[in-house]
């Protein structure tokens, strides 16, 4: 069997991030089910690269090559802390400059953290739509985290292991189909 290409794009700014802490748990999960190659896009360290440009033919080398990754997962996992009620602006900038019909079909895990739980609608009010908006096929369980599910960074909720669990075997399970769904909405695009 082959190993599935997992694509991970961590929207936080700044490191040591506990939205990069969740998103390795949910890539940790992954792996436990199936063989995977993964690849972090993380904004924090392209940021200032992918911010520089506002098309995508100047980007830099490097900034290019996150949105080429991320064209050509077979999965992937988003993931940004809520900032201002929403995903982070270089997040949302990442995604403006990807192909149109890229992402179609392509399984997307939805992951989020904030301060609290009054902020864990970003994944149906924000995310959710946005990947819509791309086709892809975002998994049904949702990760939200608030700050009280780590100690430091270290993630240490057992509720939230749980929804991982759950996301990751969805994952899993759209990064395998039987390929019919998928080369239709490619055929669409």
């Amino acid at each position: 069997m082959s190993s599935i290409r997992v694509v991970v794009v961590t929207g936080n700014p700044a490191l040591p991030s506990r939205t990069r802490v969740l998103a390795q748990a949910i890539v940790d999960a992954i792996g436990k089910r199936v063989s995977i190659d993964t690849y972090f896009v993380e904004l924090a360290t392209i940021g200032p690269a992918l911010g520089s440009s506002h098309f995508r033919k100047r980007l830099p080398v490097v900034a290019e090559e996150a949105i080429a990754s991320v064209e050509s997962a077979d999965l992937l996992v988003v993931a940004s802390p809520v900032y201002r009620a929403s995903y982070t602006g270089l997040f949302k900038h990442l995604f403006d400059l990807v192909g149109l019909d890229a992402l179609a079909g392509t399984p997307v895990v939805l992951a989020a953290t904030g301060g609290s739980e009054r902020h864990a609608l970003i994944i149906e009010h924000q995310l959710r739509p946005l990947f819509s908006f791309f086709r892809a096929l975002t998994v049904p369980t949702g990760v939200y985290a608030t700050e009280g599910d780590f100690e430091g960074y270290e993630l240490v909720s057992q509720p939230v292991r749980e929804r991982i669990e759950a996301a990751a075997t969805e994952a899993v399970t759209l990064s395998r189909p039987s390929g019919a769904l998928v080369e239709r909405l490619r055929a669409i695009a």
